[in-house]
């Protein structure tokens, strides 16, 4: 990612590459049951999620595989319920790891992580 000019700029840029990450992965549908797949993107408040909703067999799916923040100028991974490297993705479309925080991770082990800790 090029160097961007300002704090502004930056933010922007994180929240387009949340939303297209998200999206690619909203675009797989299960193979299995009546489930939507819904991205949620709340630009605003800078909070972005992918969520499952239906129903397998007589069981009702509901459920968040993925969840981002933008706080402080560093993408905060709340939660990753899938087998995808989000992180990993991240860096691979051009995002810093020191702009990265494994958020779910307790803050004593993230500097272990090779990512930001807060």
């Amino acid at each position: 990612m090029e160097a961007l000019n300002s704090e502004t700029e930056k933010l922007q840029a994180y929240r387009v590459v949340i939303k297209q990450l998200l999206t690619d992965y909203a675009a797989y549908k299960p193979s299995y049951g009546d489930i939507e797949v819904q991205t949620l993107f709340d630009s605003e408040h800078d909070h972005y999620q992918v969520l499952a909703i239906g129903w397998y067999n007589k069981q009702r799916i509901y459920g968040c595989s993925m969840h981002l923040d933008l706080k402080q100028g560093k993408i905060w991974i709340q939660a990753n319920n899938t087998e995808l490297d989000i992180a990993q993705n991240l860096v691979e479309r051009g995002i810093p790891k020191e702009d990265i925080v494994i958020g779910f991770h307790p803050p004593h082990f993230r500097r272990f992580s090779g990512y930001a800790i807060a």
